[in-house]
């Protein structure tokens, strides 16, 4: 009988060893949820290549090429990106359809940068339900930062609010008498904006003498521009997307009309928004950004965009290096790359979202000096610090200091 329970006593830290080798096993073993495999990362993504937003599609396109240089780098941890990417044309029902096919008929394991605050508001909800990464959205609408009602969505651009009270305590600083007109898109992105720059004013928001919307579905903002200019503001807000940014700094410039002009951040492309407009005609107005220029002779030897101009010469050589859309695809691309690359051999969705809230001070080439990348579980605002700017000539000009845009809570 002692003999036996010696014997049992001897197997014991046996079979706890052997426990511990079959649990350390498992924890080694690649972990993945529908989109990944040992060979393949699927993607996906929805952008309007069409509509009235179309100018965006150069961002999908740049974030092709972008994963198809990955791949061609040998991907990620060995695994090919397959990146799916659908135009929703800047429609919310399109959205959602496009959308449901990534996820149900595509089986993607994630869904990264939509684009849009109408589009992005109208797949919430579904791809929460469904536990699947609304990855760093195209859009700066503060509600992406939510992780407690919405743990499956994180933003990445600093938050439209945000940039409009940057814009208000510049104007209550240097032009504190000023009579203000304000154009903004009649949805979430356009409204999101206003509420912005109405906190920013708080107590002195009576300077906003005029404030008129427009529907995205309008060919021309050109009577808009109008009605503004009768309300004679020596400032003007425009918060628009890139058409209608082109044509409201257009128009008013036909109508000699010579408000000081303060442009949101998503519509500062020289090359989608300036040019069209009319280089003549865009000189002084005011904007802030968080990314360099592609243009600008000031970055000819920075390291990273000596790495974004091989990328274009190699991967897009019919690119136009003035259009800021190719920065920003860039950037948003090479953090995706990031995020993926931290997951390791554990492409579970709920590692996705672990891992995008763990950026520390991580910096993509275009972003410039100074503004870095961080997240956590209850901070969803990658980016939040933005520097005025001013157009003069054929590029923007860089002034003053770095404001730090720490999202605002609604």
């Amino acid at each position: 009988m002692m003999l036996a329970r010696s014997m049992r006593l001897t197997a014991f830290p046996a079979a706890l060893a052997l426990l511990a080798a079959t649990t350390s096993g498992a924890l080694a073993q690649k972990k993945y949820d529908t989109g990944a495999t040992d060979t393949e990362i699927k993607v996906g993504n929805i952008i309007p290549y069409s509509g009235p937003a179309s100018a965006y599609g150069t961002i999908g396109k740049t974030e092709t090429a972008y994963l198809n240089m990955i791949n061609a780098q040998g991907g990620i941890n060995g695994r090919k990106i397959n990146f799916i990417s659908y135009d929703d044309a800047y429609s919310p029902p399109k959205a959602v359809e496009q959308v449901r096919r990534l996820v149900e008929s595509d089986e993607v394991l994630v869904v990264f940068n939509p684009l849009g605050t109408p589009s992005n508001t109208a797949i919430q909800k579904y791809l929460n339900s469904k536990k699947v990464p609304q990855l760093f959205v195209a859009t700066g609408a503060t509600k992406w930062n939510d992780p407690k009602n919405f743990p499956w969505t994180i933003g990445w651009q600093p938050s439209y609010q945000s940039e409009a009270q940057i814009y208000a305590k510049y104007l209550l600083k240097e032009k504190p008498n000023a009579r203000i007109g304000v154009l903004y898109q009649n949805d979430d992105f356009g409204k999101d904006y206003l509420k912005g720059f109405k906190d920013g004013l708080g107590a002195k928001v009576s300077m906003i003498t005029i404030e008129d919307s427009y529907e995205i579905a309008e060919p021309t903002i050109d009577t808009h521009v109008v009605k503004l200019k009768a309300a004679n503001p020596d400032v003007l807000m425009i918060f628009t997307t890139p058409k209608f940014a082109a044509q409201t700094i257009k128009k008013t410039a036909e109508l000699g009309w010579k408000p000081l002009q303060i442009l949101a951040n998503v519509s500062v492309s020289v090359g989608a928004v300036m040019q069209p407009a009319g280089f003549d005609n865009a000189q002084g107005v005011l904007s802030a950004s968080y990314t360099k220029d592609g243009t600008d002779s000031q970055w000819k030897d920075d390291p990273g965009m000596k790495k974004w101009n091989a990328f274009l010469d190699k991967y897009m050589p019919d690119a136009n290096r003035a259009d800021s859309s190719t920065v920003y695809g860039y950037g948003a691309a090479q953090t995706l790359v990031k995020v993926l690359q931290m997951c390791g051999d554990d492409l579970t969705r709920a590692n996705v979202m672990k891992q995008a809230a763990s950026l520390k001070d991580f910096t993509p080439d275009t972003l410039l000096p100074g503004i870095t990348i961080n997240t956590s579980p209850t901070d969803f605002a990658p980016i939040s610090q933005l520097q005025m700017q001013r157009f003069k000539g054929e590029r923007w000009e860089r002034f003053g200091e770095i404001f730090s845009a720490d999202a605002v809570t609604q």
